[in-house]
């Protein structure tokens, strides 16, 4: 199989190991290097390579097959664009670039092009993060509940980028990788005490469905080294210390068991976890070269890297809602322990409440409020003014019109606490509450039902009808398509007046067919 043939773009601090890697795997063929004194010392260490400082030297070599760049970040974005016009494949040091926005066009561009886009996640490559990425998916910590990583010192200090851009891509990649997901919400705070406008030190909190988080801390400005990641799972806990010169992996038999209704702690001693003692950065290069040569997509692409940009986005400093596919809006808040279904958005000034879920392709207006414990379905428009309080349920494809108003005890007094006292409302698929109806808890709107503008429900609504009024009454009857029903004088058979689907009166009720 032939080398792919490379050319390292930067040769300073990081970018020397890059050469001497692909040097060792007979893949180098150029190095472009600004610093003259740099590329003396180059050209009489790898002879064999053509050393030059002008970057379009290497694009416009017909031998290169491959570019890897390892320059400042803030010029990633313009050297991987460059060299995916120009038709070579391209590996580039962490981060791709400082925007998601940039990110995914240089995504989009290499896919374009059809180019292999791969960004140096060494951890992704290193076999005790390997074996780890094993523990947990054949299930030996169980499930995860939380995990922590450190990466701190003192130095190198950077102006082009924040420690978050700078440190942060290396963990923010693991953690997905080892949670399989991106995060729903995350939080960060970073502080520059160094260099105005420059945090040195940054502190990221990322929460996952089903409430597992990963507490992130950054820092160049830490009187010791310590790159130290420890996944807490509710079986086991392990602990990945980089700086560690043998047993970097170890596993912990503890955590917490319960007796007598407490949780009591189960210590263990460590466990060293054996794992493969090859190079990350040789696997990380031989890897890039099998993907080059194969026309296989890497494992750390550019969609890899670009989930890692946005949370590296949305850990800047303030909060900020993150979920997958989904739209909130920055004027909103969402609580901890929420799930929102890809798809949906949430429009200004409304607040999701803990431990509320609302599912794909809703459309929830402004100053809505949803929750506690309050469940959604799919395809739910939720219009402006409504409050959705805890004990009321929105089955599927539900509209609530604007300011409907739910209410979830029968009888409430201010100075007398009646939450114990809750009654369910439970309105099913496909029902339409008009604007400003009022539905007094305890009750059941059934399927495709239709409750009218300024209605006051007080008794459940069957399937198909439609009440008016105040208390409200059945009227008449809808069908699911939103028209109405017509049935002749005394007969038991009726017909949509739109859509022609046909209907049957049963016991007082309506049902298809």
């Amino acid at each position: 199989m032939r080398v792919p043939r490379v050319a390292c773009v930067g040769a300073g601090y990081w970018g020397a190991n890059l050469v001497r890697t692909f040097h060792a795997l007979g893949a180098l063929h150029r190095v472009v290097e600004v610093d003259e004194t740099l590329r003396q010392g180059l050209a009489l260490r790898y002879p064999a390579a053509t050393v030059t400082g002008d970057l379009l030297d290497a694009l416009t070599d017909p031998a290169v097959d491959a570019v890897a760049i390892a320059t400042p970040a803030a010029t990633h974005a313009d050297v991987v664009r460059r060299a995916l016009r120009a038709g070579k494949d391209v590996f580039v040091e962490k981060p791709l670039c400082l925007s998601a926005a940039e990110g995914e066009e240089l995504v989009r561009l290499a896919e374009a092009e059809g180019r292999i886009l791969m960004v140096g996640h060494l951890l992704h490559y290193h076999p005790a993060i390997r074996r780890l990425k094993q523990l947990v998916a054949e299930g030996e910590l169980g499930r995860i509940q939380y995990i922590t990583a450190e990466r701190v010192s003192l130095g190198r200090f950077r102006r082009e980028e924040s420690v978050l851009w700078s440190l942060g891509p290396h963990d923010v990649s693991v953690v997905l990788w080892l949670m399989g997901e991106e995060p729903v919400r995350v939080r960060g705070q970073g502080s520059a005490f160094l260099q105005p406008g420059v945090a040195d030190v940054h502190a990221a909190a990322l929460t996952f469905r089903g409430g597992a988080t990963a507490y992130l801390l950054f820092s160049w400005l830490h009187p010791f080294k310590q790159q130290r990641l420890t996944v807490v799972g509710d079986r086991c806990m392990a602990v990945f210390t980089d700086t560690e010169p043998e047993y970097k992996l170890l596993l912990f038999p503890s955590g917490a068991d319960w007796q007598d209704g407490r949780p009591v702690p189960r210590k263990g001693e460590p466990v060293p976890v054996a794992y493969d003692t090859e190079e990350p950065l040789l696997a990380e290069c031989r890897h890039f070269l099998e993907c080059v040569e194969a026309r296989r997509t890497p494992e750390t692409d550019g969609r890899e890297a670009l989930a890692v940009l946005r949370v590296l986005e949305a850990c800047q400093p303030g909060p900020q809602i993150r979920f997958p596919d989904a739209f909130v809006h920055e004027s909103s808040y969402v609580d901890e322990d929420v799930d929102i279904g890809p798809g949906t958005t949430v429009w200004h000034f409304s607040h999701i409440l803990r431990g509320s879920s609302i599912g794909p392709g809703c459309r929830i207006g402004q100053n809505v409020v949803i929750g506690p414990n309050v469940r959604v379905g799919a395809g739910v428009k939720v219009q402006n003014n409504v409050s959705v309080y805890e004990g009321v349920e929105l089955e599927d494809d539900v509209f609530c019109g604007p300011s409907v108003v739910f209410t979830n005890v029968h009888n409430p007094r201010s100075h007398t606490p009646r939450m114990h006292a809750m009654r369910r409302t439970l309105v099913r698929r496909g029902a339409t509450l008009g604007a400003n109806a009022t539905i007094v808890c305890g009750v059941t709107i059934g399927e495709h039902a239709f409750v009218g503008a300024g209605a006051v429900v007080t008794r459940d609504v069957p399937d198909h009808a439609l009440v008016l009024g105040n208390p409200a009454r059945v009227a008449g009857w809808v069908c699911r398509c939103g028209s109405r029903i017509a049935f002749s004088e005394g007969a038991v058979t009726g017909r949509c007046t739109a859509c022609g689907q046909a209907y049957r009166l049963v016991e007082g009720r309506v049902v298809r067919g």
